[in-house]
């Protein structure tokens, strides 16, 4: 069975380079703009309202939640409304504690650090990260042996973002250091149909409010999504329906793409179909699952079930991954073993 390029897979969540072609003129700037994490808006803007008025730089600020659904947006909105510089980098990026003492030493006072994928950095550069969130200060030991000497420099009042898939995965002493912590939940379909037509006023696109619609109900409450598949469906409009995106359009382009109307694609149903003609809904092991569909068991665990759960499409118990009736229901399948769930946002 051939492998599928999950680097060019348009319903993965995780950034592609095409999503960031030169700066991205979709991402909101300001927190008017920012739509959508209604609760997450409202308390970060008493927050930096609080900060400004005290003249001080933010608490450090930890976001986490699914990707793709603006948490670098929102580090770059912090920065903009707290007048300050943002310095974006990543959690495997930063690989020695020299790196990271590089990183700090070039802020000035208040400026935001952003630090993607924070759950990934290792954990020397995390002890060197602990006294620079408190302290404001790093110590630095340069030479070895006799001729070892320790440096204590201060450093500029900053405020570090923390962005994360995997919250779980933060350690105790790096999580408590945060004095904001904000979770970014999936969107409503009406919410993407929102940003699809702001993209699209901003893309020079015509589309109507069932066309956004239709794209938003197929984005895995995404904006990251919704965006990648509002540029291939302005493709099929500029050849089917005069640059136009309708309704229908939508649909005769999203069919094409094999994305149906919950957003599964021809991999999904690939691995739940699986489920229900080998193993008869399940439970069966990961390994043996991974192996039945010729994909890696990685691939399964962070491509293919986190939406597929999300959704109640899918349950993991001690004994393997079983299907659940909804799946079966929704695939056209009546399977005896399939377990109740409810297809939900939340």
């Amino acid at each position: 069975m051939e492998d599928f390029d999950f680097e060019n897979r348009i319903l993965d969540p995780s950034e592609i380079a095409l999503d960031n072609e030169g700066e991205n003129p979709l991402r909101p700037r300001t927190m008017n703009d920012y739509i959508g994490q209604e609760k997450v808006k409202e308390n970060l803007s008493i927050f930096i309202e609080a900060a400004k008025r005290r003249r001080e730089t933010l608490d450090h600020v930890l976001l986490y939640g699914p990707p793709g659904l603006g948490k670098t947006t929102l580090a770059g909105i912090i920065a903009n409304e707290m007048n300050v510089n943002l310095r974006i980098t990543s959690g495997p990026a930063i690989e020695k504690p020299g790196d990271l003492a590089a990183l700090l030493t070039n802020l000035n006072e208040g400026d935001v650090l952003f630090i993607d994928e924070i759950h990934r950095i290792s954990r020397a550069v995390e002890e060197v990260l602990y006294p620079s969130m408190e302290d404001f200060a790093i110590d630095i030991i340069t030479g070895k042996g006799q001729m070892a000497a320790s440096y204590h420099l201060p450093l500029p009042k900053f405020t570090l973002v923390g962005a994360t898939t995997r919250a779980g995965q933060l350690t105790a002493p790096l999580r408590d250091r945060f004095g904001v912590v904000l979770r970014l939940e999936l969107y409503a379909p009406e919410e993407l149909a929102r940003i699809i037509t702001r993209s699209a006023s901003i893309l020079g696109i015509e589309i109507d409010p069932d066309g956004a619609l239709e794209i938003a109900s197929r984005s895995r409450g995404t904006p990251r999504i919704a965006n990648r598949l509002l540029k291939r469906v302005r493709d099929f409009a500029e050849v089917i329906s005069n640059g136009v995106i309708t309704c229908e359009t939508a649909q005769i382009a999203l069919d094409k793409l094999e994305i149906d109307e919950l957003g599964l694609d021809a991999n999904d149903r690939r691995m739940l179909e699986a489920l229900i003609k080998f193993y008869r809904g399940g439970p069966v092991g990961l390994e043996t699952l991974a192996a039945a569909i010729g994909e890696e068991a990685v691939t399964i665990e962070d491509v293919y079930e986190p939406y597929l759960m999300q959704i109640g499409f899918l349950n993991r118990t001690p004994r393997g991954r079983c299907i659940t009736r909804a799946a079966c229901q929704h695939l056209g399948y009546d399977i005896p073993n399939a377990q109740d769930a409810q297809i939900s946002f939340d």
